[in-house]
């Protein structure tokens, strides 16, 4: 097969802080046919993940930031249109790393896995059968481990990996609270994602609200956030309580490195423990995770929403809006 046109989104600048469009530039380059051992792959869907905003910075990061004038780094589920691998067909629907682009002449290793769940759409592997749900899924049992009695409280609770978080938590018979952005987020979390309550951290009224709602504190915080959000939460946990930092959103910047209010008490008096939570760690248990995930989707247990956007145009824009919360759900591109 020829060399092909293609078109990619780049990243041209490296932001201070969140990636705004101008960040990004969509080219036209000319890909070459797959060599030994490569595939080419037509894109369908590319994810967008609040953790990009990480894979960019220049500093604060746990993985080598993407170089200036290269495809953005991303998530992506396509078909495989020709193959030089030997483990690959052509035809077969794939998930991995193939970047912000229309198409993707990558190596077999960039492959995470072929997409066998035929009676899903494949743009769950992105969600909730991707990094976020198997973030949520991994994160919460590994550390949080919720059971029968618990009281788990979840910020971005509406968000891909919180709703995915709350739900794995609530299947296992913990009692579930959502912090979450807006009064719709809220309704979202009650009547969606089945949470025992939902608070709008905009209300004002945060520390209340979660004092009302854990009268006897809490055991699980699963946090997403950081920030303000978190400083309220802290005073609530229980003895033995377990917390898992799982992402910063509420950060503006990492430079220079954050602080603010102290938690070493919390943590001693309540005897309490705090791990952060990284994907890229656990590749080994993808596989198990998607199998168990995707048994409680068809059993009615999981459920998800997918914020959809139309286009390569539309990436430039996409990481922003995650921060501006715009997205209801994960939040995908469709290309085909």
């Amino acid at each position: 097969m020829t060399s092909l046109a293609n078109r990619k989104v780049i990243l041209s600048k490296r932001p201070d802080g969140i990636a705004q469009a101008e960040h990004f530039e969509i080219v036209d380059r000319t890909d070459p046919a797959p060599a030994a051992g490569e595939v080419r792959i037509e894109i369908m869907f590319l994810s967008v993940e609040p953790a990009m905003r990480g894979w960019i910075a220049d500093t604060g990061n746990y993985s080598e930031p993407v170089a200036l004038g290269s495809v953005m780094r991303a998530l992506a589920v396509g078909r495989i249109v020709e193959s030089c691998a030997d483990a690959h067909s052509k035809g077969d629907v794939v998930m991995g790393w193939f970047g912000w682009q229309e198409q993707a002449v990558v190596p077999a290793s960039a492959i995470i896995r072929t997409v066998t769940e035929t009676d899903l759409s494949p743009s769950l592997a992105l969600g909730v059968l991707g990094i976020n749900g198997i973030t949520a899924y991994l994160a919460m049992t590994e550390i949080g481990r919720p059971g029968p009695g618990d009281t788990v409280v979840v910020s971005t609770a509406a968000g891909s990996v919180g709703s995915a978080a709350g739900q794995v938590a609530k299947i296992l018979g913990a009692r579930t609270i959502g912090i979450t952005g807006s009064p719709r987020k809220v309704a979202q979390c009650l009547e969606h994602f089945n949470y025992d309550a939902a608070i709008d951290y905009k209300s004002g009224h945060l520390p209340r609200s979660l004092a009302d709602a854990c009268p006897d504190g809490l055991n699980v915080y699963y946090d997403n956030t950081a920030g303000e959000v978190s400083d309220s939460v802290y005073p609530l946990l229980a003895n033995g309580a377990r917390i898992v930092v799982c992402g910063t959103a509420a950060i503006p910047q990492w430079s220079p490195w954050p602080s603010g209010p102290r938690i070493e008490r919390h943590l001693l008096v309540k005897r309490a423990s705090m791990q952060g939570f990284v994907i890229f760690d656990h590749m080994e248990r993808w596989h198990e995770a998607v199998s168990q995930l995707a048994d409680w989707i068809r059993a009615g247990q999981l459920r998800y929403v997918e914020d959809v956007l139309d286009g390569i145009e539309a990436c430039p824009h996409a990481i922003a809006g995650l921060y501006r919360g715009e997205n209801t759900g994960k939040r995908i591109i469709r290309l085909a």
